[in-house]
């Protein structure tokens, strides 16, 4: 089974939810124009790392990103990992929020991040999740995770181990100066979980720091299948087979040879 993937690496306007939705827009349009099956958006999209306002520009309990990031899916037939936004949801707290839709615009997931990354000071502001991210996409079982996320390998492990997934799905908004760990961290993901990996990063500025790009699709051993830019906004297209996975965890069965009863 071969999908192509699409990954929307775009810069992010700090604080400022319409024209960051607009570039949203502009991304789908480009991927529908590709033909391809799956888009995925960066970390925190609507509205950057603004996190002294999150008052006024979170999105309440996600729905008007939601219903964006639906008729987008429906309109173009295209299968959207929504990258995450922050969210306004009960109790004044707030969240960093992944929301993913199948072709037809039906809502298949729903995670809020469960690592806070404390130098970007965001646990002082947002609220962690405490469930784990499993789906079905374009008919592939699939996972995903945050930024911050992919330092934690027990947490991924836990998720890729239930099934196991055939794609891993990271979003972020990772600074330049660490972006070497970015491609070395996303690299043993997908070698130790046999996986694909789809990351996801953004370009650009805000008040504090630099991103650094590199959007990254990587195969289950490891190998680079396409890599963006580290300073530019582009769409990064590739094609993956599935079957290759597949093939991979039949030679080196880990997920059947691991001993969690003593992995504590």
């Amino acid at each position: 089974m071969t999908l192509k993937i699409a990954i929307a690496q775009i810069d992010i306007a700090l604080g400022k939810p319409a024209i960051n939705e607009q570039t949203v827009i502009e991304y789908a349009q480009k991927a529908a124009a590709v033909e391809a099956d799956i888009l995925v958006y960066p970390e925190m999209w609507n509205t950057g790392y603004d996190l002294l306002n999150l008052e006024t520009v979170a999105d309440p309990q996600g729905q008007r990103s939601v219903n964006l990031l639906r008729d987008l899916a429906k309109k173009y037939h295209l299968n959207i990992v929504g990258g995450s936004v922050a969210t306004a949801q009960a109790e004044n707290k707030f969240y960093n929020t992944m929301f993913v839709f199948n072709d037809k615009g039906e809502q298949v997931s729903e995670y809020n991040k469960l690592h806070l990354f404390g130098l970007m000071n965001e646990e002082k502001f947002m609220s962690a999740g405490n469930k784990t991210n499993l789906f079905d996409l374009a008919d592939v079982p699939s996972a995903g995770a945050i930024c911050y996320d992919i330092r934690f390998p027990e947490w991924l492990r836990t998720m890729m181990s239930q099934g196991p997934p055939e794609i891993l799905y990271i979003v972020a908004e990772w600074p330049i100066q660490r972006i070497k760990q970015w491609q070395l961290l996303l690299q043993a993901r997908a070698i130790e979980n046999q996986t694909f990996v789809v990351a996801a990063n953004r370009v650009g500025r805000d008040n504090d720091n630099r991103f650094g790009g590199r959007s990254l699709i990587i195969d289950p051993l490891g190998n680079i299948v396409q890599q963006a830019s580290d300073h530019k906004a582009e769409l990064l297209v590739a094609e993956i087979n599935i079957n290759d996975e597949k093939a991979i965890r039949g030679e080196i069965p880990v997920f059947s040879d691991r001993r969690p009863e003593l992995y504590r």
